[in-house]
């Protein structure tokens, strides 16, 4: 997130005084609010084939409504925590939330596929809105010292089991109701927490004014989305066509712009002079082709599951848990052998092991077994994922200043997410090609095995990355002064 816990946050003078609510009050509507926004980058992925049918959906338009939610997330997440500062924490969570309520309602009730992919990137604006201030409304209700270290665990805990839980609880609404409930489920729970968010939440901002720097996030986010609708052109049009370069030349001419935007602005949205660190740029770009190759993961598992496997939503749900549960483990475990091998080894370990998995999962067969086709490749994977992730956000924030953490660990966030939507970009249309205009079983199964490959590849880049640039030691003192965090002002 774009904060860091030790910021110190004052009250809104203009709010009247009131009794402070309980901290497991304020910890319930901050978790709650931020396990909604974790479990929708992934509750939609058994729903896929229930949307295509019911909406007549393209192939490019599924991958569309998982990557809507997830460009408009990564590109707005630090202009939303930097909004928090600015606006008030309580402020924007209730908005974000509002806002990521009333899309979910939107998406729930489209008749036509251009309507989900709008209510969905409407919601990725919501949550990246919300997301950066649960972090901070729970750290400045709760004191420094062990509850504040008890309470950003549960905080940390709820969001990877909202990852985890998105299969399933996909899986079951889709099944049981239809894939319309899979948005619907938001809005009653949306609404309870706007309310307990009302009477419980208590309003704080930045110390100082700060100032926005939103043409840095419509660059940013508008520059995503184009490239990646010009990778998707590329398995119809090919590469030299007019439809494909033009998207792509726009949308690296936006990312151009974004980036000259951040190098002149006074308050950028990422500071670029940060990344002269070696280690956060090194971990950054590490994250970013990691995220590359693991985001598509979970929707191309799906699609194997119910379109070549003949799975239910419901079953297809519960064959995920496994692996949803060893990332988790990955998770708790990387910690406790970082001090013996270091982050960055712990890290590299972790990439390869996940590879092993995705090449592992790429042998799956049309009449493949759970156990050897799902469940096992699954937890490789996915234990893979979870041992290298928490060593990268280590190393990305262990060079920085200590005045930066918060900003940088915000960095790490975005990286992963932009470099998964770029990613499941490519890899989709990698399995377009393979399957080439067919749909029959064998060369669905060619397909998604085709983009699992390839997630292979891109992991080991990521290996090569770290290697290569990641300094061999992170202790030694940045070189930069502290530059201001996000909730100093300016």
């Amino acid at each position: 997130m774009a904060q860091t816990p030790s910021t110190t946050y004052r009250t809104d003078p203009a709010a009247p005084p009131k009794k402070s609510a309980p901290v497991w009050a304020v910890l319930l509507a901050a978790c709650a609010g931020q396990f909604l926004v974790v479990l929708d980058v992934s509750v939609v992925n058994t729903a896929l084939p229930s949307m295509r049918a019911d909406l007549g959906m393209s192939a490019i338009g599924l991958q569309w409504v998982v990557n809507a939610y997830s460009i408009a997330f990564a590109g707005f997440m630090l202009l939303g925590g930097r909004a928090g500062d600015l606006f008030g924490r309580k402020r924007m969570f209730l908005l974000g939330l509002g806002l990521f309520t009333a899309a979910s309602l939107g998406g729930g009730l489209a008749q036509a596929e251009w309507q989900l992919l709008l209510a969905r990137a409407v919601q990725g604006l919501g949550a990246a809105v919300l997301a950066p201030s649960t972090l901070t409304i729970l750290t400045s209700a709760v004191p420094e010292g062990p509850a504040r270290v008890r309470a950003i665990g549960v905080w940390s805990a709820v969001g990877a089991g909202g990852g985890a839980a998105g299969g399933l609880v996909g899986g079951v609404l889709t099944d049981l109701l239809s894939w319309r409930w899979v948005l619907l489920i938001n809005v009653p729970i949306g609404a309870l927490v706007i309310f307990a968010g009302i009477a419980w939440l208590t309003e704080s901002k930045a110390g100082q004014a700060r100032r926005l720097d939103v043409p840095g996030a419509v660059l940013v986010t508008a520059g995503l989305a184009t490239l990646a609708y010009g990778i998707v052109q590329t398995e119809e049009k090919g590469w030299t066509a007019a439809a494909t370069l033009a998207p792509l030349a726009a949308g690296l001419a936006l990312l151009g712009g974004f980036l000259a935007v951040e190098a002149r602005t006074r308050v950028p949205l990422m500071p670029l002079k940060l990344f002269k660190v070696r280690s956060v740029s090194a971990a950054n770009a590490a994250m970013f082709v990691c995220g590359g190759g693991m985001f598509a993961m979970w929707m191309f598992m799906t699609l194997y599951a119910q379109n070549v496997l003949d799975y239910s939503p419901l079953k297809a749900g519960l064959a995920l848990i496994p692996s949803s549960l060893t990332i988790v483990l990955g998770s708790m475990l990387a910690p406790r052998v970082m001090p013996v091998l270091g982050p960055k080894n712990v890290s590299v370990l972790g990439i390869l092991v996940a590879a092993a998995g995705f090449g592992w999962q790429s042998t799956m067969t049309v009449d493949g077994g759970y156990v050897t086709s799902i469940m096992l490749p699954g937890i490789v994977m996915m234990f893979g994922a979870g041992f290298a992730t928490t060593p990268l956000a280590s190393l990305a924030t262990s060079g920085a200043a200590p005045g930066d953490a918060g900003l940088v660990s915000g960095l790490i966030n975005t990286s992963r997410t932009m470099g998964g939507a770029l990613g499941l970009a490519v890899l989709s249309t990698v399995a377009a090609a393979q399957m080439n205009g067919s749909t029959s079983k064998q060369a669905l199964t060619d397909g998604y095995a085709m983009a699992f490959r390839t997630s292979g590849c891109i992991l080991l880049a990521g290996v090569v990355v770290l290697l290569l640039w990641m300094p061999g030691s992170t202790r030694e003192k940045p070189r930069q002064k502290p530059s201001k965090s996000p909730a100093d002002g300016e």
